[in-house]
């Protein structure tokens, strides 16, 4: 009875799909709001910048301060995955100074569209240079449940492209773009120098924080019923983690059995927390902490941030602390 209540769950969940939790309009500066302005570059004495996810557009307007503009490609509360550009978003980019992007795995329709946004003026930088990246294969064999045929993923999502989930690719990526800013600025390097050396002291102060706490615990696990993003981040501190999705594509879905494995994983040990993912619906944690009792806590994954985040302050550092907090909740058993 208990496969079969969660096959007519997963039933229900394959129908509504991964939906956004929120897709929230605002005031921010993103490519929504400056495409009223028909170009980026509103102050001529400025850097105009476009970023494609958060971190990096975080670290590029902490290291630039008052001599970049840096623009947010994605709207807040929209998920980051699956975005492509509108020929419009695409004159708005090539108006720009520069043009930040994560790696193929993340955004593949950059290298698509390299031709189409090539200008005299744009430079882009993946930010993901100098990155070690890794492979599907060599995340967590807890990742993947043995008992199942996975497809083979394509060349983009061999490679899990979440890298800033590890403060120390945080500093490879701040590195990347303070270079990035310095040529295309070196008038004010000195200031872009001290303004990156203080970002990645603050980077390296929390992965000190974070490397000591995790030596504490005996065999922690996550329990993650999102599409799992912190490969990087469990390797780092020497985690565990299950998750009922394969591979990194946001379109895969997991299967009763892989969901009835997580199942079974809560009810035999002593791990009473689910994780769940930022601007998707919950439905697989959901379904889940019904049938195990397990709470249920946000994992943010920093992909993108919500309209009342963006409007509070967070930045990257912000929401890294609040998931050391959110995980010392659920990995600490107390």
């Amino acid at each position: 009875m208990k496969r079969l209540r969660i096959v007519i769950l997963i039933l229900v969940i394959m129908m509504t799909g991964c939906q956004p939790a929120t897709e929230a309009p605002s005031s921010a500066n993103t490519l929504e709001n400056v495409e009223k302005n028909e170009t980026v570059n509103v102050e001529k004495n400025k850097l105009a910048i476009v970023a494609t996810l958060f971190p990096q557009y975080d670290f590029a307007r902490q290291i630039g301060g008052n001599y970049v503009e840096v623009t947010l490609l994605l709207p807040p509360g929209v998920e980051a995955h699956a975005y492509e550009p509108t020929p419009k978003e695409i004159v708005t980019m090539q108006s720009s100074d520069l043009l930040i992007f994560t790696g193929d795995g993340m955004e593949p329709w950059v290298s698509d569209m390299l031709d189409t946004l090539t200008t005299e003026q744009l430079q882009i930088l993946d930010v993901s240079e100098n990155v070690t990246l890794l492979k599907s294969d060599e995340t967590d064999e807890d990742h993947h449940d043995d008992d199942e045929t996975h497809e083979t993923e394509d060349e983009h999502g061999a490679y899990d492209p979440h890298i800033w989930l590890d403060p120390q690719n945080a500093m490879i990526m701040v590195d990347n773009i303070l270079n990035a800013l310095v040529a295309l600025d070196p008038e004010h390097q000195s200031i872009y120098e001290e303004r990156a050396m203080t970002l990645i002291k603050s980077l390296g102060e929390l992965d000190e924080t974070m490397l000591a706490y995790f030596e504490t615990l005996d065999n922690p696990t996550i329990i993650y019923g999102g599409h799992y993003a912190f490969s990087y981040f469990s390797k780092r501190y020497g985690l565990a983690y299950m998750s009922p999705y394969t591979g990194f594509s946001p379109d895969a879905e997991p299967t009763p059995q892989q969901i009835a494995r997580l199942i079974d994983a809560i009810d035999e040990s002593h791990i009473k927390t689910i994780y769940y993912e930022e601007l998707i619906s919950p439905k697989v944690a959901e379904v889940v902490a019904d049938e195990t009792g397990a709470q249920m806590i946000l994992l943010h994954g920093v992909h993108n941030i919500s309209k009342e985040e963006l409007e509070k302050g967070e930045t990257y550092l912000s929401l890294m602390y609040a998931n050391f907090e959110r995980l010392k909740k659920g990995l600490g058993y107390e």
